[in-house]
């Protein structure tokens, strides 16, 4: 058996990765986990050094799940991604061929301060305004089981 779970290393994908633990424990399935780092608008040389560090933060993210996973007696994996959260997921989907994809659905209360929930308060809904949330998309498309955590 085979889960893939999308993983940015924030409080809800942790609970997530705590959760998926915790329900197939006794399956003992391989654990993939998925992170997209999105693309820089342009190339200039503060883009390309913030899109560098985002990559790099977010593949220690999944480098700590990982640890976290095979901690707890499974068998884990990363795949990073470059692109469109929601066509990067739905495109290792279609390579992968999971028996099972894991999302945790966005949380209006993020890791951060006032600011950075404010921030993602707007960005949320502006984004599901126009091209809708990466759950939405997937639930749509994926060609495989979908579970979309809640957050708490």
């Amino acid at each position: 058996m085979k889960i893939m779970i999308a993983y940015d290393g924030s409080r809800n994908a942790k609970l997530a990765l705590a959760q998926i633990v915790n329900m197939f424990r006794c399956n003992q399935p391989l654990l993939v986990l998925v992170g997209v780092v999105e693309n820089p608008l342009d190339a200039t040389d503060n883009n390309e050094t913030l899109f560098q560090q985002e990559r790099d933060e977010l593949k220690q993210h999944l480098q700590e799940g990982v640890t976290f996973a095979t901690g707890e007696g499974f068998e884990a994996e990363l795949l990073l991604a470059e692109g469109d959260a929601r066509k990067m997921l739905l495109q290792a989907t279609q390579k992968l061929s999971p028996d099972l994809l894991v999302i945790a659905r966005h949380s209006h209360q993020p890791d951060g301060g006032i600011i950075a929930k404010s921030l993602t308060y707007f960005v949320d809904e502006l984004d599901y305004m126009t091209f809708g949330s990466v759950s939405s998309f997937l639930a749509r498309r994926a060609e495989c089981p979908l579970l979309i955590l809640p957050s708490p």
